[in-house]
């Protein structure tokens, strides 16, 4: 059997997707600033495109830019409300310790520009209090970006409650949500959100494109300069085939939701417990509060690269944590920011699951899942040890 469970990393491509690209490689390929009219025709479906995702999220066409993909848009998102902060005095900007690189990284680059950063706890249940944020607001305060979704352990925090928050004290608000869109429901003016990162192969849509949602008024900062593409804020020809595919991807994604999510929740939900049967595992996050389809445990006694390779040899792709860090032997900051010790983060498993996994996939994986821990802990000295009162367990 083999089964795809790293749904958080990328997604298989829908048909619609697949569908909707064809026609923009050899039928109607002009550029879409070009004014002849196979210019005009390509123009009219990338703004066609524009305003469905619009119509997804709540906001209007002209609030959309188009980009690479998600860590795009996240910089471009942090670098533009940096600027519009250096121009007002405001030079402290609030984050949470379990945000994506893409944003703890220009972050720390924002920080030698002398900008003040304060990362929000997440507790252990890897959500951030809206009480802690009040607390941190100052009245320098320009960006709050949180996540909306975590892409290790899916957990969901409660934006329109932080948003809220910073709309009252006038405080632009990021949320990037790229594992988040497409797999729950989203309204940008509802959950007063500023500005929204998205990336397209989260869900079904093709890779290399993706869009930053920026509310009307706020001036963004150029990453890429050139020519006058996205009115001026992101030079180069956009990727008509990748960004019509998004739209079709997001507008089949969000017409599903409700029937996705009522099948996800139950598999999820046996998987959890399922893998909570083998001694001395724990969940990461918050058992509810959490994405449809994500699963992330950690055993103790075993490392998780071994698990993972023996796993991929029974046929199962999982994860061990990000997709983008999947090469690091360093622990994952967002399970060390959760209070797991090093040794514990060490021995984690992500499964992320998509409307195609069934409840047969589900006892395979549990089955082979416990299988290989029991194999991997035979032969470690450390559970060896810990078996024999040598050490004291973390994980009861």
């Amino acid at each position: 059997m083999n089964i795809y469970a790293d749904n958080a990393a990328t997604t298989k491509m829908s048909p619609a997707a697949i569908d909707a690209m064809l026609p923009y490689f050899d039928k109607i390929y002009g550029n879409p600033s070009s004014l002849h009219s196979p210019g005009q025709r390509a123009a009219e479906a990338l703004e066609q495109a524009r305003e469905t995702i619009a119509q997804t999220l709540g906001c209007g066409a002209k609030e959309l830019y188009f980009t690479s993909g998600g860590s795009e848009a996240d910089n471009q998102a942090l670098l533009s409300a940096a600027a519009i902060g250096e121009r007002k005095g405001k030079k402290h900007i609030i984050s949470s310790s379990i945000e994506h690189h893409a944003v703890l990284h220009t972050l720390e680059r924002l920080k030698k520009r002398g900008f003040e950063i304060t990362l929000l706890d997440a507790h252990e249940n890897g959500i951030v209090r809206p009480e802690e944020l009040a607390e941190a607001l100052r009245p320098d305060t320009v960006l709050v970006s949180v996540m909306y979704a975590n892409n290790e352990i899916g957990t969901l925090q409660p934006i329109s409650e932080l948003g809220k928050l910073c709309r009252e004290r006038g405080v632009l608000f990021h949320t990037d949500a790229v594992q988040a869109v497409g797999h729950v429901k989203i309204n940008v003016a509802e959950e007063n959100i500023d500005l929204l990162s998205l990336s397209a192969h989260k869900f079904h849509g093709p890779k290399g494109v993706g869009a930053l949602y920026a509310r009307k008024g706020i001036v963004l900062t150029n990453l890429i300069d050139g020519g006058a593409q996205e009115r001026g804020k992101r030079a180069g020809t956009e990727n008509l085939p990748a960004i019509v595919g998004m739209a079709a991807a997001l507008r089949e994604a969000a017409g599903q939701l409700e029937e996705a999510t009522a099948k996800l929740l139950p598999l999820r939900d046996r998987l959890i417990s399922g893998l909570l049967e083998i001694p001395h595992t724990v969940l990461n996050g918050d058992a509810k509060l959490r994405l449809p389809g994500n699963v992330n445990v950690c055993f103790e006694g075993i490392e998780g690269e071994s698990l993972l390779l023996l796993l991929d040899q029974k046929g199962i792709a999982a994860s061990s944590g990000s997709a983008c860090t999947s090469g690091s032997l360093d622990p994952s900051h967002v399970l060390l920011a959760i209070g797991r010790p090093h040794e514990i983060a060490h021995g984690s498993l992500r499964l992320s699951l998509s409307e195609e996994n069934t409840p047969e996939e589900i006892a395979y994986m549990i089955s082979s899942i416990r299988e290989v821990v029991a194999y991997l802990r035979g032969m470690s000295t450390v559970w060896r040890d810990l078996q024999e009162g040598k050490r004291s367990y973390v994980i009861q």
